[in-house]
């Protein structure tokens, strides 16, 4: 399948920020609004987006942490240091101090206010049908959650290895079909997962889960050894594709 790509600004509150903008040539297509890491616009999440695009989806993965300067002070060299026992203590610091910018409730409402301008965006693209779909890892399935406790527009969410909606009361909100995925070892989050759970069937949500044994967190990232696990992220496309064929 042909397709093209480029860079595309979007705005909201009269601000521009930018967003890697990937399609099939020619007809209409589903669209995913694809939401990064914490690493930001990364090559691996370019990667991803095209290939969304060769399953024929247009894909839009804005750029929604630049202007915050977090990703001029980590990359994933930081992930190693975190996992080695010699520099943990300094690399925790100094990872904590970075993501500051990110932990104030201005922060996560600009984020969701660009998030809604991102589908306004796909709505006017004419290579759009009406199904919209949101993918997210890490950061990203956090604010996947998010946006669909706060916008009824998407057709589907899909987070990877995301914090749950806080409060869980908003998930009552939610207006479309959810795939989670998650590592095994991800303490972090498989332990508030029984709560995330209780409260989906409470209010009575299309919601699936899936826990990969022996995996930890960002297992679907190939450009991070530390954390890439080939088997779990190979079943987790196969399972995201087949998701979104039938519930998106």
């Amino acid at each position: 399948m042909v397709y093209m790509e480029k860079e595309v600004s979007i705005t909201y509150n009269d601000l521009e920020f930018s967003g890697f903008y990937t399609a099939p040539e020619g007809g209409n297509h589903p669209a995913i609004l694809l939401i990064h890491e914490v690493w930001g616009m990364t090559d691996h999440i370019k990667d991803v987006a095209r290939r969304f695009a060769k399953e024929g989806y247009v894909v839009l993965a804005p750029d929604l942490l630049s202007h915050t300067g977090i990703t001029e002070k980590v990359d994933q060299t930081i992930l190693a240091k975190v996992h080695s026992p010699e520099t943990r203590a300094e690399a925790q610091k100094q990872l904590r101090a970075a993501m500051a910018p990110i932990q104030s409730p201005g922060f996560g409402k600009d984020t969701i206010g660009r998030l809604k301008a991102c589908i306004d965006y796909l709505e006017k693209d004419d290579n759009v049908t009406e199904r919209i779909a949101v993918v997210g890892f890490c950061f990203g399935g956090t604010y996947a959650y998010a946006l669909a406790t706060a916008d009824n527009r998407p057709s589907a969410i899909v987070p990877f290895y995301g914090h749950a909606p806080e409060p869980l009361s908003d998930i009552a909100k939610i207006a479309c079909p959810i795939l989670a995925f998650y590592g095994e070892k991800d303490e972090n989050l498989i332990g508030p997962l029984p709560d995330l759970e209780k409260a989906m069937d409470k209010h009575e949500k299309d919601f699936e889960e899936v826990i990969y044994p022996h995996t930890g967190h960002a297992f679907f990232n190939d450009t991070n050894p530390a954390t890439y696990n080939a088997d779990a992220a190979s079943d987790a496309w196969a399972k995201t594709l087949t998701f979104l064929e039938k519930k998106s």
